[in-house]
């Protein structure tokens, strides 16, 4: 082997080269290829968020606050305590 190099190139070539004889036609009778959709964020829709409509209560103060009435309302109801911070018939 006087050009190891050389060699070693045209065998590179022959093994990764496409081979023309492979090449694929498609047939008379194949249905059109339809377009691909178009691309979407994954983030979801390019228009920004409207603040009027979001809630600026965060759920678990929300939650607490549901808790503490739900007692109000069984202490009221069985025992006639009431919790509220004003006398109700004080005057």
């Amino acid at each position: 082997m006087a050009h190891p190099i050389r060699a070693l190139v045209r065998w590179t070539r022959l093994l990764f080269a496409p081979l023309v004889a492979a090449t694929h036609r498609p047939c008379a009778d194949a249905p059109p290829r339809r377009a691909l959709p178009t691309p979407r964020s994954p983030y979801g829709l390019d228009a920004p968020l409207d603040g009027t409509e979001t809630p600026l209560v965060r759920p678990y103060l929300r939650a607490h606050e549901q808790r503490s009435r739900r007692l109000a309302l069984v202490l009221a109801a069985d025992f006639g305590i009431d919790l509220d911070t004003h006398l109700v018939g004080a005057a």
